[in-house]
């Protein structure tokens, strides 16, 4: 995989001769502070733990990793409330991120919210995920795991992408099968086309869908020919990260209302303007003007960095 090509360049030649590593390395928080007192706390610190084990622990492709190439990633599932005994609504924050070539900077791949995630749990309770039996029996239990799944599929998918053009589409595809057999059952949501417009549904369809293809050059554009060559060659690789933002509007004008453009966009504003506050007067302005359409929430912020 190419990837491993450019990671070893960046981290050094001996990390090959280490013994192969799953492909995520996660850090799992579970936030109980809003869950009635009458709840025993104790049974989140063995979700916590038994969580970060099946991210890490469990291989999810059959490519080899090196210790030093898995995929930096944070989850925190924020416990909201308890519906039934046993029962809880949570959130789920998501974040990952990949190393920039001949730098510390990591660039973000993920920065998202999954507003609903209902789930069962009861101490002791086995957290894993098969694949073929994404349903698992008991939905409310399988629809934790599944969820996990689903991101941990999708990070590694966009993670390739970022390295070489389309590479992440096998990934994509085993977070389809996690949405087509998805778990279903009282107040699970999130999974079909009608539970809304920013769901795991349209995410993953946002990543399938051939008539946005153009997303996953715009991916490969921004960071391997973009932020991975700011070391080397700042001038091309700002302009090769304008064509991103070109390619990013020509795409929102053609497909307005994408769960993808926002999903792409989140938490980059400060990066981008890093980028472009010492590019010449052409390319700032060109680059203002594109932002100002495809990233309306930080428009004021791109005009007060850029102008």
């Amino acid at each position: 995989m190419y990837k491993k090509l450019i990671i070893t360049v960046l981290f050094g030649i001996l990390a090959w001769q280490e013994s192969p590593a799953q492909e995520l390395n996660a850090r799992v928080t579970v936030l109980s502070n809003r869950v009635a007192s009458t709840v025993d706390r104790k049974i989140f610190i063995s979700l916590q733990k038994q969580l970060t084990n099946l991210l890490n622990t469990r291989k999810w492709t059959n490519e080899t990793y090196a210790p030093n190439e898995r995929i930096d990633c944070s989850f925190i599932l924020n416990i909201e409330s308890e519906l039934d005994p046993g029962i809880f609504k949570a959130s789920l924050s998501i974040q990952a991120a990949r190393p920039v070539f001949n730098a510390t900077y990591k660039a973000a791949l993920v920065n998202y919210q999954d507003a609903d995630i209902t789930f069962k749990y009861i101490e002791s309770q086995p957290v894993e995920f098969n694949e073929n039996r994404v349903q698992g029996t008991d939905a409310s239990v399988a629809n934790l795991t599944a969820a996990f799944a689903f991101y941990a599929y999708t990070i590694i998918g966009l993670d390739n992408d970022s390295f070489s053009p389309k590479s992440g589409e096998i990934n994509f595809n085993k977070a389809q099968n996690i949405v087509t057999n998805a778990p279903e059952g009282k107040s699970i949501t999130g999974w079909r086309v009608f539970d809304g417009l920013r769901n795991r549904y349209w995410l993953n369809e946002n990543l399938i869908n051939s008539r946005y293809n153009i997303i996953h050059d715009v991916i490969y554009t921004y960071y391997r020919a973009g932020l991975d060559k700011l070391y080397d060659n700042e001038k091309e690789a700002r302009g090769n990260m304008l064509q991103a933002l070109v390619q990013l509007n020509a795409f929102n004008k053609e497909n307005q209302n994408t769960m993808i453009l926002q999903f792409f966009m989140q938490g980059k504003s400060q990066e981008i303007i890093g980028v472009f506050k010492n590019a010449s007067a052409a390319e700032k302005t060109k680059a203002l003007e594109l932002l100002s359409e495809i990233d309306i929430v930080n428009a004021a912020k791109y005009k007060q960095e850029l102008q």
